[in-house]
Order: C-alpha cells, then sequence, then structure tokens
C-alpha cells in the first residue's frame, strides 16, 4: 500500500505514529477525466517539443493539471500552482497515471509552457487538431461559427512594442488592454480559433485573420460565419464569399448605409401598413410564442476582383424591425424631449438678481437651436416666444437727479419662452422608423430563411459566455504576467479550459435532453427546482466538498478513505461518459 502513496506522504507517514493527510478532490478528477477523454495532453505533446531544463512531466500533463486547478480554484498565478500541487500528489498521482512532483511546477517551467503556448507554429497547430478530434468524439455540427472581440485589462505600463495599450476599453477606459478575438462553433459555442493582439486595434482588422484561421482548419465549404456589424467590411464579406461560405451580420449605419438605411425603413413602415411584412416568433423562456421582429428582404449583385480573380455573388439584404429594440429607442426620445423641453424653459428666466436675460433674438434662436441639435430633436418640438420692453425714465448720466436736470426713456429687452409644444405628427413619423436594422447575408433564402437568420443572429450571446468565462470563472483579469509571450500563452492556455468547460456543459445537456430528463438539487436557492440545461458551473459545484483522506494508525495500517459520492454526482459523471473509477479508484487499496 506504501508504494503507491507519493514519497512525501511515505515520508511523513514514516515518521509518527498517527497520520493524518486530507486532500480536497473536489471537481479535480472530473476535469483530468474530460481532458483525458478529449485527449488533451497528447495534442500539446504532440506538438509542443522537450525542454532541455524540463523534468519528467510532460508538457500536455503540465497543462492538463494546471488548467484543473485554474478551472477548479479560478486563479490563474503562477506562484500559487506549486503550493497547490504539493497539497494534492496523491490524488493527482492517481487520476493521471503520472509521477507529480511539486518541484514540475515551477515558475520557470511554467514561464516555459506559456512562451511555447504563445507561438503560432506549435499554438495554430494544437488548435486545429484539438478541432478535429473534438468533433469526431463529441460529434459536434459543423455548420456555423461566430465571431467577436473583447479587450482584457490589467495594471501594466504601457511600452511601445507591448501588447498592452490603450484603446477602446469597455471594462475600464482607465486601464491599458489587449484585446483577443475568437471564433466560436454553434450551438455550444466552442472556442475554435483565438486571436491575442494589441489593445489600440480596432476590432474590423481582426476578423479576416481569424475566419482564414478556421477555414484552414475545418476546411469545408457552405460554413456559415455570423459576426457583429464591424464583420460585415466588404473585404471580409468578398473572402468569405470567394471560399464558398455564407457570412451574417448587420450593416454598420456609416456610409452608404446611413443614407439607404431610411430608404429602407420608409418601405418597411409602407409594408407593415400593408400587412406585408413577414412576423418572426420565438418561445419565450415560459414556453409562450412572442413576436420578436418582423421584415422583409431584397437582393442585390456584388463584384470584386481578388488578384484577378472576379467574384460575384447574390447578397440578401434583411430589413428587420425589433418591437423591443423600437420600444428602447421610443423611451431615448422621450427623455431627449422631456430634457430639451426644460432646457429650453430654462434659458428665459424671470426677472431677478443674478438672472441673465436673453437680449436679442439672434441669440434665443441660437441657443435653442444648439439644445435641439444636442439633444437630436431638430423639427419636433415647436418654440413660441416674446419680446418683452420695459420702460424706465431716468437721468442722463450719473449722479443725483435736480429739478433741471433732462431725463431719458430707458428701455430693457428680454425675450421670454412662452410656449414649447411637441410636433405630435412628426414624431410619430420618427417613431415609425425606430426598431429598423439591416443585415447582410449570401446564404440562399433555401437554406437560411428570413426568420431562421434573423432568429441565428440572436443567439449572439453564445460567443459572449466564452467572454464572461474567461472574465469571471477563469479570472483572466486582471492579467497577472507581463510579458507579450507570456500573456499571449496565458490568454491560450484559459482558451483551452474555456473549451473544456463548455463541452462539459453541452454534453451533459444533450444527453439530458435526448433522454428527455432533469437533474434535481441543482440550485440550493430552490432544492425543488429541476432542469435540463445545467450549466457547467452549477455542474462543477456539485462536486464540491470531495475529500481524498490518507490515515496510518498505530499499528502501521494504512487507511484511504473518500467521501463517498452521491446519485447525483455518479448521475453527471454517467452523462459525460466518464467512469466513476476515476474517484472510486482514489481509495482501492489493491
Amino acid at each position: 500500500m506504501i508504494g503507491q502513496l507519493t514519497k512525501r506522504t511515505q515520508d511523513i507517514l514514516g515518521k509518527s505514529e498517527l497520520v493524518i493527510i486530507t486532500e480536497r478532490v473536489d471537481d479535480v478528477a472530473l476535469l483530468i477525466g474530460l481532458m483525458k477523454k478529449i485527449g488533451l495532453q497528447e495534442v500539446l505533446d504532440n506538438h509542443i517539443p522537450r525542454h532541455w531544463k524540463q523534468r519528467g512531466l510532460s508538457w500536455g500533463w503540465t497543462t492538463v493539471i494546471w488548467l484543473a486547478y485554474i478551472m477548479s480554484e479560478g486563479d490563474h498565478r503562477k506562484v500559487s500552482v506549486r503550493a497547490y500541487i504539493g497539497g494534492m500528489q496523491n490524488t493527482l498521482s492517481q487520476v493521471t497515471g503520472q509521477k507529480i512532483e511539486p518541484l514540475d511546477f515551477t515558475d520557470e517551467s511554467e514561464s516555459c509552457l506559456l512562451k511555447y503556448l504563445s507561438k503560432p507554429k506549435y499554438w495554430h497547430q494544437i488548435e486545429k487538431e484539438l478541432n478535429e478530434k473534438t468533433i469526431e468524439i463529441y460529434q459536434l455540427a459543423k455548420e456555423t461559427v461566430r465571431y467577436d472581440a473583447t479587450g482584457v485589462s490589467g495594471n501594466h505600463v504601457v511600452h511601445e512594442e507591448g501588447l498592452m495599450q490603450f484603446g477602446h476599453n469597455k471594462d475600464n477606459p482607465n486601464l491599458p488592454q489587449f484585446k483577443m478575438m475568437i471564433g466560436a462553433l454553434d450551438p455550444l459555442g466552442m472556442p475554435l480559433v483565438t486571436e491575442v493582439v494589441s489593445g489600440e486595434q480596432a476590432d474590423d482588422s481582426l476578423y479576416l485573420p481569424a475566419i482564414k484561421r478556421v477555414d484552414e482548419s475545418l476546411n469545408l465549404t457552405s460554413l456559415l460565419y455570423v459576426g457583429d456589424c464591424k464583420m460585415s467590411a466588404f473585404e471580409t464579406r468578398l473572402y468569405i464569399a470567394g471560399k464558398g461560405n455564407h457570412y451574417l451580420s448587420p450593416l454598420p449605419l456609416t456610409g452608404q448605409t446611413a443614407k439607404e438605411i431610411e430608404t429602407w425603413s420608409n418601405q418597411g413602415v409602407e409594408k407593415d401598413f400593408n400587412y406585408q411584412l413577414d412576423l418572426i416568433f420565438r418561445n419565450n423562456d415560459k414556453g409562450q410564442e412572442v413576436l420578436v421582429a418582423s421584415g422583409y428582404e431584397f437582393e442585390r449583385s456584388q463584384c470584386s476582383f481578388v488578384e484577378e480573380k472576379k467574384i460575384e455573388w447574390i447578397e440578401r439584404v434583411l430589413v428587420i424591425k425589433s418591437p423591443t429594440h423600437a420600444e428602447q429607442q421610443i423611451k431615448g426620445l422621450e427623455k431627449r424631449l422631456q430634457t430639451a423641453i426644460n432646457k429650453i424653459k430654462a434659458l428665459t428666466p424671470e426677472r431677478g438678481r443674478g438672472k441673465r436675460q436673453i437680449t436679442t433674438k439672434k441669440q434665443l434662436k441660437k441657443a435653442i437651436e444648439k439644445i435641439l441639435k444636442e439633444q437630436q430633436v431638430a423639427n419636433l418640438l415647436s418654440v413660441e416666444y416674446e419680446k418683452q420692453t420695459e420702460q424706465k425714465i431716468g437721468y442722463v448720466g450719473r449722479g443725483r437727479g435736480s429739478q433741471n436736470r433732462p431725463k431719458q426713456v430707458i428701455k430693457k429687452i428680454r425675450y421670454s419662452i412662452v410656449r414649447v409644444s411637441r410636433n405630435e405628427e412628426e414624431i410619430d413619423e420618427v417613431k415609425d422608423r425606430f426598431g429598423w436594422k439591416a443585415f447582410v447575408t449570401n446564404a440562399p433564402q433555401v437554406c437560411l430563411p428570413l426568420s431562421e437568420a434573423v432568429l441565428t443572429y440572436r443567439n449572439e450571446y453564445r460567443v459572449e459566455r466564452i467572454f464572461n468565462r474567461l472574465k469571471s470563472r477563469l479570472n483572466i483579469a486582471p492579467v497577472f504576467v507581463k510579458r507579450n509571450d507570456q500573456m499571449t500563452g496565458l490568454t491560450h492556455l484559459l482558451t483551452l479550459g474555456v473549451r473544456v468547460l463548455t463541452l462539459l456543459e453541452f454534453v451533459v445537456r444533450r444527453s439530458l435532453q435526448e433522454d428527455q430528463v432533469q437533474l434535481p438539487k441543482l440550485h440550493p436557492e430552490n432544492p425543488k427546482k429541476s432542469t435540463d440545461k445545467p450549466t457547467a458551473e452549477r455542474l462543477l459545484k456539485v462536486f464540491s466538498n470531495i475529500s481524498l483522506t490518507i490515515i496510518k494508525n498505530r499499528s502501521g495500517e494504512i487507511i484511504r478513505h473518500l467521501t463517498p459520492l452521491s446519485d447525483l454526482q455518479i448521475e453527471i459523471l454517467k452523462r459525460l461518459e466518464l467512469d466513476s473509477l476515476l474517484y472510486f479508484n482514489l481509495e482501492n487499496t489493491t
């Protein structure tokens, strides 16, 4: 039995009569088991060369164990890993079948691993092989890929050649950031490719490199690429169409589109009046069918040249009205109208000490026009004003008056706002044009009908969940590394963690829905609630408080005890197609 324990544990047990060693297993065995199933350690070892200073543990197993720690603890700091390994040697050695030592996880070895992961010649091949293996193992659909970018902030000193730069930062404008572009496979939202660039770069230029890498990785045609309005740049659409794939993205309200959208929305209003719009429904969380959009479409021809090769295709323009978006815009308009009314009325206060008056018509008109322009409500409000003149007889010049001193009539002129009224007819016309947005796609209507195109784009939140997991579960920000290669390598490492969490969630959900059953007891706040759409975070939380205890009594006998698994824990392992022996073998004394 002692031969199955780590050397450190054997040393401790050999020095005392009674020793108790406890290791928190929790979800670590599950996570390592899942990474072994997808062959993560094999893929990494296939492409990352050994370092001459490297100890016995391969880079693949180093990555798997480090990732298990990060996903379980939410801590990507290198300094924390070594202490963690020291308290988990028996569990990690048993689950991986490898000899695990804390010296395998020094700061130097972890930095070396991140450096390898940052290099495109290794990372691109790792992503490509992982994509092939996971798609094959779990029989994933290869039809739709979503793209989006985000920034990751940190308290770093900005250098000219550094990744950390000041740019448009949604999280904290006062901090520098680097940017990452991710292409994710629908419907599970699994990262396929990751690009890391400096933080000052615009998102528009990041789409094409990521799309090209997905093309190389999947090597398919008729894929549907979905992204936001920055993906609709003509060069990006040209490349996708030229490769025989399809795109779906909204058009930005800039350039020619800004001029055309008014005409398209007016046509939509007319079609709506004549009941000629297609209505788009979907089921909400309560199973009720609700209207989410309405719209129409038309076709236009596109043509350009790529390396003297002429590319022609038919592009569909989908003009869509969203009731929710229209309602939000109407609320914004009403707020701006009321703000404009209040500001205009405040232009002409009653006479009084310290109350500055407007004395010329030109001055008043200029002030009114400025407010209307600021609030974007020109022509929607009518302002009535009047000229008020106050006459007063006073002496000419300064000083006291006298009986023979000449007098004069002093006129004080002010302009006063009498009424600010709403132009309801014009306001209604503006409101009718609210909620309209234009999308473009080159997918044939038979493959992607208008209603399906709208609903497909509305699932854009799936790629946003990747960023949410990176910033919450895996705590990528703030970044605790400084060098460019370390930031890039760490980002790549954490996207591998997101890939594992995404697969975990997707596989369990698919199994539950195929069997038409639900899992109970995942919501402590509502014990009676069951669900067939559990999140990876709640599934992992079920495995908290599982401990391995190793006891040496006074007679020299060594006993291993594992917290018994619950029926729910065994059920989750079954849904993941993982053997419960992952845990039971930890206390196996044979």
